[in-house]
C-alpha cells in the first residue's frame, strides 16, 4: 500500500490573514498567532525536490515539539499547542534575520570551507591539521543570514553588529541561548548513543522579548553521528555513520546536482522516496527515543484541516 504524504495545503480559515508557503512548511498567519503545517516536501541546496517524502513532516514536527517543550526552561519558545502530528500553533514572533548555527565538529559546509583552505569561518579562527568530522576544540557559533530566496550566507558577529541586524545586548543573549541549547541537545543525544555534530536555532521577538522559534534539534536542522564506532572511523579515515539530511545531499551530489544553474534534479523513483522515508523513521526513533507511529489515515489533508478547525 502506498504511504500517504502531504505535499501542500491551501486552507481558508476564519480570521486568517495570510498563507506563506516556505520550502517545507505552510504557515497560516492570524492576528496574534501562527499555524504551522509541516508538509512532506523536502529541500536540499535551497531547492524543493519534486516529490514529497512520506512521514517526513510528522517526524520533524514531533521531534521539534518534543525539544521545544524540553528546552522551555532554557529559553521561552513560540509553541503553544500541537493539535495534529503535522501541525504546531503558537505565538506570532517577528523573526530575527540571523540564524544561529553552532558546530561541535568539522562537518558539512564547515568542512568544505576548511578543505578549500579557509582557516576562519564567520570570523572564528580554526586550527590547522583538522580532518573531516574531527571534534573541534570547543563548539563555535557560525551565524548565517536568513535568505528569503537563494542561499543563506555566512556572516560574522562583527558584521551582524555593524550592520545593525541585531542589537548587541540581544546578540549576547542569542549566543548564550545557543550555547545552552546546544549543550542540552548534546547531553540528550549522548543518552541515545548519538553525537550532536552541529545545528541551527532561529529566534524571534514577541512583545519585545526573545523567543526560540521554528524547529529544534530535528534532522533537518541538525546533524547527528552514531557515537558507537565514531573514533574508530575517524582513526581509519572512514566516513561517519550519520543521522541527518546529509544523506539526501550526498545522493544528489553523486547524481550531479548541487542546486547550481543548469543542473537537473535526478529522478526520484518510488524506491528512492521510500528509502528516504525509511531513513527519516530511523532518525525519529533514534533522536526521540520513541517508536514511530505512522498515520492510519490515507487523507492527511482532511485530518490536518479538521484538527486545525477544532482549535481555532
Amino acid at each position: 500500500m502506498p504511504r500517504p504524504s502531504l505535499k501542500e495545503t491551501n486552507f481558508k480559515f476564519p480570521g486568517q490573514l495570510n498563507l506563506y508557503r516556505g520550502k517545507v512548511r505552510d504557515v497560516y498567519t492570524f492576528e496574534s498567532s501562527l499555524v504551522m503545517v509541516a508538509s512532506d516536501r523536502i529541500s536540499a541546496f535551497d531547492v524543493v525536490l519534486p516529490k514529497p517524502i512520506p512521514y517526513k513532516g510528522q517526524i520533524l514536527n514531533q521531534i521539534a515539539s518534543e525539544f521545544l517543550n524540553a528546552t522551555a526552561h532554557i529559553v521561552p519558545n513560540w509553541l503553544e499547542s500541537t493539535p495534529d502530528p503535522n501541525v504546531s500553533i503558537g505565538k506570532k514572533c517577528e523573526a530575527i534575520q540571523v540564524e544561529m548555527v553552532i558546530r561541535g565538529y568539522l562537518a558539512g559546509h564547515a568542512w568544505r570551507e576548511y578543505r578549500d583552505g579557509k582557516r576562519s569561518l564567520c570570523g572564528v579562527p580554526l586550527p590547522d591539521g583538522l580532518k573531516e568530522n574531527d571534534k573541534l576544540p570547543e563548539p563555535i557559533i557560525t551565524p548565517s543570514t536568513k535568505a528569503h530566496e537563494g542561499h543563506d550566507e555566512d556572516i560574522s558577529r562583527s558584521e551582524i553588529l555593524s550592520k545593525g541586524l541585531v542589537l548587541e545586548e540581544d546578540y549576547i543573549l542569542l549566543e548564550q541561548y545557543t550555547k545552552e541549547l546546544f549543550q542540552f541537545g548534546t547531553n540528550v543525544a549522548a543518552e541515545r548513543g548519538l553525537i550532536l555534530v552541529d545545528t541551527k536555532y532561529e529566534f524571534g521577538k514577541h512583545d519585545g522579548k526573545i523567543y526560540l522559534i521554528d524547529e529544534v534539534h530535528t534532522p533537518d536542522s541538525s546533524r547527528y553521528f552514531y557515537m558507537q564506532g565514531y573514533q574508530d572511523r575517524q582513526d581509519n579515515n572512514e566516513k561517519q555513520k550519520q543521522l541527518s539530511k546529509e544523506f539526501v545531499r550526498q545522493w544528489l551530489i553523486e547524481n550531479g546536482f548541487q542546486g547550481k544553474e543548469g543542473q537537473q534534479v535526478p529522478e526520484m523513483t518510488d524506491e528512492v522516496v521510500n528509502n528516504i522515508s525509511d531513513r527519516y523513521v530511523e532518525l525519529y526513533e533514534n533522536v526521540s527515543g520513541n517508536k514511530f507511529v505512522p498515520p492510519k489515515e490515507i487523507d492527511l489533508l482532511a485530518r490536518v484541516e479538521e484538527h486545525i478547525r477544532k482549535v481555532l
